[in-house]
C-alpha cells in the first residue's frame, strides 16, 4: 500500500488550487500532480566545463523519473568552481559556496514541499554542499556521480587540468615559459566535468558511495559514458521507489557510514578536504560523531591500497576500470561496518557480497597494500591545538621532522612574491595566516604558494604551515594546513618571524617553540586577521563555525 505524501495537499484547499493552477500552466496533468514530486537539483553552468553537461543529464533523469511514475523539476544552485570562482573576495567564495547550496536547495526543495530529491554531483563544493543539504532536509535522496573529464596529451605525456595547477606555480618562478604553459593550456581538458584525479572531487564523488548514498559500483565514472547514463537511468527508478519506502538520508548517515568513509579516504589518499567536509555532513544531520577523531582512530590501521595521480601513478580511467569506490570497500571489508544502510535498501555487506576487483595491482589486497602508513595525518600541538592536517604522497620521502625558523605571510599571492625576492631560504618555515573561515572570509587558497615553491627548487628544503585552503594540491612539501583555530584565535596569530616551529610527523605534532611569557605579552597586542566584507561573504564570517566543527553556519 502507498502512503501519503507530504506533497498532496487536500483536494479544494487553498495550496491545491493556486498550485494546480500554476501548473496546469505548465502542462501537468491531475494524474500527474497526485505522483511523488522530484527535485532534480542541478548546478548547471557555462562558467566552468566542471557543470557544461549536467542540462542534459537533468533532462534524461527527468525521464527516467516520469517512466517510474514520478514527477520531476529541476532547481538549480550556485556552481563554483575552485579555478573561476576563486578570483574575487580573496578567494572566499570558494568554501563558501559550499553553505550557500545547501541553503539554496533548502529554500527551493523544502519551501515546495518535495517528496525527494536526486543532486547531480559535479565539482567540489557541490558534492558536500548537496549531501548536507540531505542530512538538513531529511527527505529521500540520492546522490548521482556526473562524472570526470577525459584528460589530454602534452608532448606524448598525459596533462590535466591538476598539472596545469602545478605548472602555473612553476611558470610563476621561471621554470617554465609562458609557450609551454599557454600550449598546455589547449590541450589539457578533452571533455566536461570535474578533474581526472584523486583530487577533492572524484574524492568526495566516491565518498558518497562509501556514506551508502549512491548507487553501488556508479563512482567514478568517466562523464558522458555509457555506465554514466546507466546510473542517471537507475537512479530515476530508485528515487521514486525511495519515497514510497521513505528510506531517508538520516536513515543512513550514521556513525557507522561516517566511520566506512573515514577509511575509504584513508585507503585511498584521497583529498584532505573530505575531513572538514564530512564533519559538516554529520553537523546537519545532526549525527553525534567526530569525524576527526575517526581519522585519528583509523590512520594506523588502514593500509594505503591505491595510488591515483596526483597522489600516485595510476589514472582515475584505470582506477574506475579497476572496481572504483565498490572495489576498494571490497579490498577493504574485513575493516568496515556493513551493517551500514544505503539507498538501495541493502546493508553495505550485502552489496560487497559479490563484488570481485578486476585488477588488484591497481586496487590492492591488504596484504600488498601500497603503504602502511597514513596518507592523511592529523596533528596537534601549540600550534594546532585543534588539529591541522598533513596530506603525505603514496610514495614519501621527504623529511618527517622539520624544525625551522619563521617567515610570515598574508597571502598566496604574497607568498609568491617574497618567494621571487629570495626572501625564503632552505631550513624556513613559510606561514601563510589569516585565510581561514572567518579570516579572508571563507577560507583563502595556499596551494598556488606550495607549486611555487616546488619551481623554486624549495620542495622538501622547506616546510608550510596555514590555515588556508589546500585545493588541487599535489603535495611534496611538508605542509600542516587548515590549522585550527585559525590566525583570529590562536597561537598562529601570535608568531613572528624567526619563531622557531616544530613539525613531527610520526609523534602527529606541531609546535610553536615561544615561551609562554613571551606569547602572554603578544596576547596583549594582537592583531586582528579579518577582513572587511559585505553581502554573502560578511554573513558567512559572521556565522561560520570553526574547521574541526566543520565550518557550517551555526550561529
Amino acid at each position: 500500500m502507498k502512503r501519503e505524501l507530504r506533497s498532496n495537499f487536500a483536494i479544494g484547499s487553498l495550496r491545491w488550487a493556486t498550485r494546480r493552477t500554476m501548473w496546469r500552466a505548465l502542462g501537468i496533468t491531475d494524474e500527474e500532480m497526485a505522483r511523488p514530486k522530484i527535485a532534480i537539483v542541478n548546478s548547471s553552468s557555462n562558467l566552468a566545463v566542471c557543470f557544461s553537461h549536467l542540462d542534459e543529464i537533468a533532462k534524461r533523469m527527468r525521464d527516467a523519473i516520469h517512466a517510474a511514475g514520478g514527477l520531476a523539476f529541476e532547481v538549480r544552485t550556485v556552481a563554483p568552481s575552485d579555478f573561476i570562482t576563486v578570483v574575487g573576495g580573496h578567494g572566499g567564495y570558494i568554501q563558501s559556496a559550499r553553505d550557500l547550496i545547501v541553503n539554496d536547495i533548502e529554500v527551493q526543495v523544502e519551501g515546495a514541499y518535495f517528496d525527494g530529491m536526486i543532486c547531480l554531483a559535479s565539482c567540489d563544493k557541490t558534492v558536500p554542499g548537496q549531501i548536507m543539504a540531505a542530512g538538513r532536509l531529511n527527505i529521500p535522496t540520492l546522490i548521482v556521480a556526473c562524472g570526470y573529464q577525459p584528460a589530454g596529451k602534452y608532448r606524448g605525456q598525459h596533462i590535466d587540468i591538476e598539472d596545469i595547477f602545478v605548472q602555473a606555480g612553476h611558470h610563476a618562478t621561471g621554470k617554465i615559459t609562458l609557450e609551454e604553459l599557454t600550449e598546455m593550456t589547449e590541450v589539457a581538458i578533452q571533455g566536461p566535468e570535474v578533474c581526472p584525479g584523486m583530487g577533492t572531487a572524484n574524492s568526495t564523488h566516491i565518498m558518497t558511495e562509501a556514506l551508502g548514498l549512491a548507487l553501488p559500483g556508479s563512482t567514478p565514472v568517466l562523464a558522458n559514458s555509457r555506465k554514466m547514463w546507466d546510473t542517471v537511468r537507475k537512479a530515476g527508478e530508485r528515487i521514486v521507489q525511495m519515497v514510497w519506502d521513505d528510506v531517508k538520508p538520516r536513515d543512513i548517515l550514521t556513525p557507522e557510514a561516517f566511520a566506512n568513509a573515514t577509511m575509504l579516504m584513508l585507503s585511498g589518499s584521497c583529498s584532505i578536504n573530505t575531513v572538514k567536509h564530512l564533519q559538516a555532513i554529520a553537523a546537519e544531520a545532526e549525527c553525534d560523531v567526530d569525524v576527526y577523531a575517526l581519522f585519528e582512530k583509523y590512520a594506523d590501521k588502514i593500509p594505503l591500497l591505491t595510488g591515483v595521480r596526483p597522489n600516485g601513478e595510476h589514472t582515475i580511467e584505470e582506477f574506475e576500470a579497476a572496481g572504483g569506490a565498490q572495489g576498494m570497500l571490497k579490498q577493504l571489508e574485513r575493516f568496515l561496518l556493513k551493517d551500514a544502510k544505503t539507498v538501495t535498501g541493502q546493508t553495505l555487506g550485502e552489496i560487497l557480497k559479490d563484488v570481485k576487483v578486476a585488477d588488484e595491482e591497481i586496487i590492492r589486497p591488504v596484504e600488498r597494500a601500497l603503504a602502511y602508513r597514513p596518507s592523511i595525518v592529523l596533528v596537534k600541538g601549540t600550534l594546532a591545538p585543534d588539529y591541522g592536517i598533513i596530506k603525505l604522497a603514496v610514495t614519501d620521502d621527504r623529511p618527517m621532522k622539520f624544525t625551522g625558523n619563521a617567515i610570515i605571510y598574508h597571502s598566496m599571492q604574497e607568498g609568491i612574491e617574497g618567494l621571487k625576492k629570495g626572501e625564503i631560504k632552505p631550513g624556513m618555515v613559510a606561514v601563510l595566516r589569516g585565510l581561514g573561515p572567518k579570516g579572508t572570509p571563507g577560507m583563502g587558497q595556499a596551494s598556488g604558494f606550495i607549486f611555487a615553491l616546488d619551481g623554486a627548487g624549495l620542495t622538501g628544503k622547506v616546510a608550510v604551515v596555514t590555515d588556508g585552503l589546500l585545493s588541487g594540491l599535489v603535495n611534496k612539501t611538508l605542509l600542516v594546513g587548515e590549522i585550527s583555530p585559525e590566525a583570529e584565535y590562536g597561537l598562529l596569530g601570535l608568531v613572528e618571524n624567526g619563531d622557531l616551529i616544530t613539525i613531527d610527523v610520526e609523534n602527529r605534532v606541531v609546535n610553536l617553540e615561544v615561551a609562554d611569557a613571551v606569547l602572554a605579552e603578544r596576547n596583549t597586542r594582537r592583531q586582528s586577521f579579518l577582513k572587511k566584507e559585505r553581502g554573502w561573504l560578511s554573513i558567512y564570517q559572521r556565522c561560520v563555525s570553526p574547521l574541526n566543527k566543520g565550518a557550517v553556519l551555526l550561529e
